[in-house]
């Protein structure tokens, strides 16, 4: 009878520890599930709010006297135009190939996508620039509104 009393007992303490290791088990499972969802939420909202500072930034940096202009691409659609001065160059900014990409070349240059620099993953690029110096940059992130602080900038 004491035999049987202990292989009992032995299988009760052994059910008990399975159950417990099944719990810590389920609990890092979902726990991992939560994290790994919570940390691709995270990267996607600096994706995006890093796509519309670098934006900002850049054509903050080129605001100057007929510096920032917007043309238009047969292939491409629109291209922002952030001119470098006087020296001919401008660092172009324009949608290829469901990416952002930005090319620093002569203003007379053709656009080269295949060699351009990616700034990230975007379907919608559309500059709007109006006459009174307001820049309105829109893409898949968001909308960035930059008002020119140079006089005619975006001529």
């Amino acid at each position: 009878m004491n035999k049987n009393r202990h292989a009992g007992l032995g299988l009760y303490t052994i059910g008990i520890a399975a159950l417990f290791l099944a719990g810590f088990f389920l609990l890092v499972v979902f726990g991992a599930q939560s994290y790994r969802s919570t940390v691709g939420g995270q990267n996607r909202n600096m994706q995006s709010r890093a796509l519309l500072s670098y934006l900002s930034t850049t054509v903050k940096g080129y605001d100057a006297e007929g510096a920032v202009g917007i043309d238009e691409d047969a292939e491409v659609g629109k291209v922002l135009i952030l001119r470098e001065g006087h020296s001919g160059y401008a660092l172009r900014i324009y949608r290829a190939d469901g990416r952002l990409v930005e090319d620093y070349a002569r203003t007379d240059a053709g656009l080269r996508p295949e060699d351009a620099q990616v700034i990230g993953e975007t379907a919608v690029f559309d500059p709007v620039l109006t006459a009174d110096g307001l820049l309105t940059v829109s893409c898949d992130a968001g909308k960035v509104l930059l008002h020119l602080r140079s006089e005619g900038a975006g001529t």
